[in-house]
């Protein structure tokens, strides 16, 4: 609590769903000056833009969140998009940090940046051990690139950047638009529009077959304000829950939160994505103290209940 009061903060994606909740605990901390570049004022693709936002802010500390993201079918359909976008907001945005006295540097990468075929549970070693899945490779290369960076300027500036790798998230306040969603909200929202409207079946992408494993979004802002507090070096480190889930497990979990009944059709024409993801956890616990706190169904609860609450209130349905 004593490391946040006198830190200027800036904040990249601090209104998106992750960093809504990054900035929530900054201020639970008592930091009192946080600066969140909107992107109608500020696109950090652009040098002017970044260099405007470094001098309204003057930070002594950036958590860079700001990203182009989106499931399976979003990257399928805008992989060049995925990759400049990505690599021009975080790329120069560390290096103008380090040009103009920034502190510290916390970077946020992505499990997608892990090699297709990699032992599960993916260590940080083994990040480098092959081409990651072809349908989320461009987004994951381009973030995984600020590892190459931070490590960089280490060894040649002796400059103080942290690269962090937290899994699928979800909870509260995530993204439900059917064309970028992620697959949790992307079911949850299925199952809960196709009960408000009585319909008798849902599609899902794939054959159930992938595992996947998911971090409450609460964890994942306090995993990431654990490594800015008490984490100094260039090496990789995970954020997880440590629990693997397969895509049916998952749909069998959903539709009996939300009460939804009816049939699950299976598109096996549409990719599976990567075989399996699951992340080993210890070096997060042993160099910053960071554990998920959040139970599964209990983040699962709270995120449909979210849902319900925005989208569904006094009984109003979604629209065919």
């Amino acid at each position: 609590m004593e490391y946040w009061p006198t830190r200027r903060v800036m904040v990249t994606g601090g209104a998106g769903f992750l960093g809504a909740w990054v900035v929530r605990k900054l201020r639970q901390r008592g930091c009192q000056r946080i600066f969140v570049p909107r992107s109608q004022d500020y696109d950090l693709r652009h040098g002017a833009d970044r260099r405007r936002a470094l001098s309204a802010a003057a930070p002594d500390l950036i958590i860079h969140l700001a990203a182009r993201v989106g499931g399976i079918g979003a990257n399928r359909a805008h992989p060049a998009e995925y990759f400049y976008d990505n690599v021009m907001m975080g790329v120069p945005l560390l290096h103008e940090a380090w040009r103009a006295g920034v502190r510290k540097f916390v970077a946020i990468g992505t499990v997608c940046a892990y090699p297709k075929f990699t032992p599960v549970p993916f260590r940080e070693d083994d990040l480098w051990d092959g081409y990651p899945e072809e349908t989320n490779a461009p987004y994951g290369l381009a973030k995984k690139m600020l590892l190459v960076q931070s490590q960089a300027y280490r060894q040649q500036y002796g400059y103080n950047s942290i690269f962090l790798l937290p899994v699928n998230l979800y909870g509260p306040g995530d993204n439900f638009e059917p064309a970028s969603s992620h697959v949790i909200p992307a079911l949850i929202k299925k199952c809960v529009d196709a009960k408000a409207r009585g319909e008798a079946a849902i599609e899902v992408w794939g054959d159930g077959s992938p595992t996947r494993e998911f971090l409450y979004v609460e964890d994942a802002a306090e995993g990431i304000l654990l490594a800015a507090e008490h984490y100094n070096e260039s090496q990789p480190v995970n954020l997880g829950s440590g629990q693997e889930v397969s895509i049916k497990a998952l749909v069998e979990t959903i539709t009996r939160l939300t009460g939804f009944a009816g049939r699950i059709v299976w598109d096996t024409t549409r990719p599976n994505g990567q075989p399996r993801r699951s992340l080993e956890t210890s070096r997060a616990k042993r160099l910053f103290g960071f554990e998920a706190q959040v139970g599964f169904e209990e983040g699962l609860r709270q995120t449909i209940d979210w849902y319900v609450a925005q989208h569904h209130r006094s009984g109003e349905t979604v629209p065919g």
